[in-house]
């Protein structure tokens, strides 16, 4: 049998797991199964499209579906803090 290797970042990775254990299925069930609806539409000038541009935006983005893609940063949910004098002057 042949392996293909996919390389996920965590956020990534745990939101498939996630999805994957509310289903009761394994997270190479949910990646079989988009790989298996991507084939059968692979002949759309609109998948080849957007396989290409995910491949190029992927280097330095994770998805929309992904943890961290649509949470508030940290630092943006906490407030500005006003500089203090250190206890040490």
């Amino acid at each position: 049998m042949s392996a293909i290797k996919l390389h996920l970042e965590q956020a990534e990775y745990d939101t498939i797991v996630r999805y994957a254990e509310s289903l009761g299925v394994s997270p190479a069930d949910v990646a079989y199964t988009a790989l298996n609806r991507l084939m059968l539409v692979c002949h759309s000038p609109e998948v080849h499209q957007d396989i290409v541009e995910t491949r190029n935006w992927r280097a330095h983005n994770l998805p929309l579906w992904s943890d961290s893609a649509c949470y508030v940063h940290a630092y943006e949910g906490k407030p500005d803090q006003q500089p203090t004098r250190s206890r040490y002057c």
